[in-house]
């Protein structure tokens, strides 16, 4: 499996991500737009980073990907026979856990989106599929929050999300 983190922005999201795909055994991590890296701009590990991921950043090998080169990365994972999940709420989006075991562990590249805004429809479009998390429960958020619907909790926090959908496809066929 590998991951493409767009436009995250929390460090702390994203040393989570690296603690849990260390232990799922990601391939690769591809971080894109303005997700932070795991070193800061003079090269040192970023110290912030580096508790929450527990040494993760030094395991998963991870890339950094301009938003035009994520788009084309997502192209050559393609014609290399990756499918491509988008995990995003929307109308065409299926419950991950109904995902066909057809679909290879290894060959499978997730792709998350900013805490906020999620992905962008230019990204949903290029999905082989979109996969979502159900929510049940009560709505917590204020009536004028971006993604308000009155629908329950909107989602999870997105390093849960990676947890929850990573192990879920990971183990859907027992390991």
């Amino acid at each position: 499996m590998i991951t493409i983190l767009f436009n995250i922005r929390g460090l702390h999201n994203v040393g989570s991500i690296f603690r849990t795909a260390n232990a799922v055994g990601v391939e690769k991590i591809y971080l894109a737009g303005i997700t932070p890296t795991p070193r800061d701009r003079f090269g040192l590990i970023r110290s912030k980073f580096a508790k929450v991921a527990l040494g993760a950043e030094k395991d998963v090998p991870w890339e950094y990907l301009s938003s035009a080169r994520m788009r084309k990365k997502i192209h050559v994972l393609k014609e290399n026979s990756y499918s491509i999940f988008a995990v995003e709420q929307d109308k065409k989006s299926i419950p991950y856990f109904k995902l066909s075991k057809k679909f290879s562990f290894e060959k499978i590249a997730l792709v998350f989106g900013n805490e906020i805004k999620g992905l962008p429809p230019s990204i949903l479009k290029i999905a082989d599929k979109i996969l979502e998390i159900p929510m049940n429960g009560k709505m917590i958020r204020q009536a004028d929050h971006p993604r308000c619907t009155g629908r329950g909790k909107e989602s999870l926090n997105v390093s849960v999300a990676f947890g929850v959908v990573s192990y879920g496809i990971k183990y859907r066929n027992g390991g």
